[in-house]
């Protein structure tokens, strides 16, 4: 809002959330050694149906000029290999090869963090699917095909406790961090973040209106939903920095109406399609697996070089540390 309107690279109507062939899922990923972070996150990237939808159009590399390392040629590669080819496992190499172009902070061989590693390689898909375009606002640089999946935006509502002057701003995001200390449930933990809250009095207001500082209220709503929500279930106690090994009921479908700017209208159902688990006693060490949902409509655990069938209930019950739901 306020905002001036971008040209159009990327189209709505051209991401299809729905797959567009069905098949058994691809095969497991080769670990080698500490490299479980990036097998989990490359994993729901690729059973996530309107990216895998666009990667494997040709779309991208047929238009890239970029040389050298290219995440979305790199990630197109990738999705072929393990949907497209009958190997029994897949070497992401490119990515291992290439891992300080994603995130100049990982070391190869060291466990590093599967959520830090998610929001690396979508930056560099966004920085590759900018590298041609040259001279764009910032409104048509945020129109790439990975925000227009993964992109939402919040509603931070400030309110003048002494005079109701109303002062909303508007953040981007491509995830969603919540802190899950004080719930038992996600829709639990989504109702607590979406509540009004008077502001700290260390952080100072100073209202427009009435010009003198004054106690506020913070309120925060999903203004704009993303086509694919990422949500991160904090499992680093920020104080204490040991790990929160508790389980968080998340459901198979939600419903994001009750969490939006405006409440009004129809349901706005979103459907959980893959989930990360961390194992371990420490968040400094320990094992990533997933769960994602293959073209096929059926669950799979996949572990490494393993890919096993499994049920919903199955999905439903982990210590879930990320979330992946589709509208």
């Amino acid at each position: 809002e306020g905002m001036a309107l971008p040209q159009r690279i990327f189209p709505p109507e051209k991401i299809c959330m729905d797959w567009q062939q069905r098949q058994r899922p691809g095969p497991g990923l080769l670990n080698l050694g500490n490299t479980c972070y990036i097998n989990v996150i490359l994993q729901c990237l690729t059973y996530t149906p309107p990216l895998a939808n666009y990667l494997l159009s040709h779309k991208h590399s047929q238009s890239c000029q970029q040389q050298g390392f290219c995440m979305m040629c790199t990630m197109e590669a990738h999705v072929r290999k393990v949907l497209c080819s009958s190997a029994s496992t897949v070497l992401p190499g490119a990515v291992l090869r290439d891992l300080k172009s994603i995130g100049e902070e990982f070391e190869y061989g060291r466990q590093e963090n599967a959520h830090e590693f998610l929001r690396c390689t979508l930056s560099a898909m966004h920085r590759a699917c900018l590298s041609a375009r040259h001279n764009l606002d910032v409104s048509s640089q945020e129109t790439t095909i990975v925000h227009r999946i993964f992109r939402g935006f919040m509603k931070i509502r400030v309110t003048c406790l002494s005079c109701q002057a109303v002062v909303d701003s508007y953040k981007a995001f491509l995830d969603v961090s919540l802190d899950i200390r004080a719930a038992s449930s996600l829709i639990t933990v989504l109702e607590n973040c979406m509540t009004s809250k008077q502001l700290d009095q260390k952080e100072c207001f100073r209202c427009s209106k009435c010009k003198k500082t004054a106690a506020a209220s913070k309120k925060v709503t999903v203004h704009h939903a993303p086509r694919v929500l990422t949500l991160c279930l904090e499992r680093a106690d920020q104080w204490t920095g040991t790990k929160i090994s508790k389980f968080v009921e998340y459901p198979e479908y939600l419903d994001l109406r009750p969490y939006m700017s405006d409440t009004a209208g129809e349901p706005l159902l979103c459907s959980l399609y893959a989930i990360v688990v961390h194992s371990g006693d420490t968040c400094l060490e320990g094992h990533f697996f997933c769960y994602t949902k293959a073209s096929n409509g059926l669950w799979y655990k996949m572990d490494d070089e393993s890919v096993d069938n499994c049920d919903i209930h199955t999905v439903l019950g982990q210590q879930a540390y990320l979330l992946f739901y589709a509208r």
